[in-house]
């Protein structure tokens, strides 16, 4: 067996042995690696550092949550529906910020993502700043709701991920990944390798928005209510941004390695201090940003292969 299928396996058989609070734990962290693998596509491979993350995050829960609430229609068939919408309004919103390189495409990122999250407050249609609460449905697969037992979450946020690392290993692989590079690289530089820039950069926000939203879907279904300040806010892009850098950007298990260590010293660290642990997870972030800023910039990842060299 590869280590790669043992991983796998690790991870198939780990979650029958461990109490609900590490079930949702893992669940937890397969969302945010999901979401950090979706991120890196565009921020990894193609340069375009976004803190918009959170606008596609909160798309895909309304959206779904929406169709089911008011048409009835399956969470499955919402979560096709919002990741279409959240590529479209990627594609709407990334084209006019095509020319837009480093720190004004950030700044114009969480400009974004905060219009977004004013418009659904203010969106009586969606429920504006109250909670959406999604309806107790029969347990089953096609309404995406288990009741018994967290298990079943499990397996589709972990089918989500290997989703998400295929198509994150293909980007990589491919003639599109090359091209990502090389507008990382330099838009001047992609341009005289015959790169069109504009369509590659609409080409990797889109991809990201898509994985971005499905997410959010999986996240409303599996908390049941939602509300702008739950699934829009910045705290859940710099979340993202976070488990990437820190695991290593522009590899393809970066970011899962960085929600494999964000997530559980989070989430357990809250448990553990209850009501005194208010706030603990941002001073993680804080922390950890400046770490890997001062010491580790290519994260976990490019420790582990400055290791592998340094013993050679």
């Amino acid at each position: 067996m590869t280590a790669g299928g043992a991983v796998l396996a690790l991870l198939i058989v780990l979650p029958l042995f461990c109490s609900p609070f590490a079930q949702h734990v893992m669940i937890l962290t397969c969302l945010i690696a999901m979401c950090g693998v979706a991120w890196n596509v565009m921020g990894g491979y193609a340069g375009m550092f976004s803190f918009g993350q959170a606008a596609f995050f909160g798309i895909g829960a309304y959206t779904s949550s929406y169709l089911l609430l008011t048409f009835d229609v399956s969470p499955w068939i919402g979560l096709v529906a919002g990741g279409v919408i959240s590529s479209l309004l990627a594609a709407a919103i990334g084209y006019p910020c095509s020319n837009l390189r480093g720190h004004y495409f950030a700044i114009a990122s969480i400009a974004f993502a905060e219009i977004v999250r004013i418009v659904f407050t203010n969106w009586q249609m969606v429920g504006g700043a109250e909670v959406l609460t999604i309806p107790m449905l029969k347990e089953s697969l096609a309404h995406f709701m288990f009741h018994s037992s967290k298990l079943p979450y499990y397996f589709i946020i972990l089918a989500f991920l290997l989703l998400a690392l295929a198509v994150c290993r293909w980007v990589s692989t491919s003639k599109m990944g090359y091209y990502f590079r090389a507008i990382k690289e330099g838009h001047e530089i992609a341009q005289v390798l015959g790169v069109d820039v504009v369509r590659y950069r609409l080409y990797a926000i889109m991809i990201s928005a898509f994985l971005t939203s499905m997410a959010g879907t999986f996240y409303a279904q599996y908390i049941l209510y939602i509300d702008p300040d739950s699934v829009m806010v910045l705290p859940i892009s710099v979340q993202i941004v976070l488990v990437a850098m820190l695991g290593g950007a522009n590899t393809v298990l970066g970011p899962v390695i960085g929600a494999a260590i964000l997530v559980p010293l989070s989430e357990y660290s809250r448990a553990w201090l209850g009501y005194k642990g208010t706030g603990m997870d941002m001073i993680i972030y804080g922390t950890l940003i400046t770490l890997i800023s001062m010491y580790q910039p290519n994260g976990v990842w490019g420790a582990i292969t400055n290791l592998k060299r340094g013993s050679k």
